[in-house]
């Protein structure tokens, strides 16, 4: 592990609200930008040792990514970074690809302004890594569905978001393709400002099917 991650995690005063979160948040970078790879192990003591903290905040970090899915617990090889494979790239497109279009299109209904969605498209065109850029995007497709006047639904696609930043990553990293996605971003946004909710529906359905078919097709 470099030190990197070591200097990202140790906490600062001010800097964020708890020493777990500045864990949690060092260890989810490090997954998104490659620096801690799928199927690696994550042992509580080595991490501590490279973040500068004690086993607890370690502990209640990886806990909580294997709640949001980025990291897999096993009873008898303990923690391990989450290995991209087709199958459960699928599952997790096919539960966005039935969900979201329908949330962002009624968001498209209520929402009265986009400021939100259009700082996080600035911020993915202005990103320093994947990660940076993974997370922008998860943020943007947030602004999209969390306007659509159902809490359940905006649960349900957020309890998906850190997989999707884990798949993204992976994908980009195989084949970039951000920037066509930023286009396609921008298509959604301009009919989401139109309160055209069957465009926003039409192409958001494009945007998540077409990921799919590049980065994880049907063998």
């Amino acid at each position: 592990m470099s030190h990197a991650l070591a200097r990202r995690g140790r906490p600062h005063p001010g800097a964020l609200p708890s020493r777990t979160e500045a864990v949690l948040e060092a260890i989810k970078h490090a997954i998104l930008t490659g620096e801690l790879t799928p199927g690696q192990a994550l042992v509580e003591a080595d991490l501590a040792e490279q973040l500068g903290v004690s086993k607890t905040p370690v502990r209640e970090a990886l806990k909580t990514l294997a709640g949001s899915g980025l990291v897999v617990m096993s009873p008898y090889k303990g923690a391990a970074v989450r290995e991209v494979d087709q199958t459960h790239a699928r599952s997790v497109y096919d539960m966005r690809l039935l969900l979201e279009p329908v949330a962002a299109a009624r968001s498209a209904t209520h929402v009265r302004t986009w400021d939100d969605a259009q700082a996080a498209l600035d911020q993915a065109d202005q990103a320093a890594d994947a990660a940076e850029r993974s997370l922008a995007n998860r943020a943007f497709h947030r602004c999209l569905y969390s306007g659509c006047a159902n809490p359940l639904l905006v649960k349900t696609l957020d309890d998906l978001r850190d997989q999707t930043a884990l798949l993204s990553s992976a994908a980009w990293a195989r084949q970039p393709s951000w920037e066509q996605e930023a286009r396609e971003h921008r298509e959604i946004l301009r009919a989401a400002e139109a309160g055209d909710a069957e465009l926003v529906t039409a192409l958001m359905r494009s945007h998540i099917s077409s990921f799919v078919a590049r980065n994880f097709p049907e063998n």
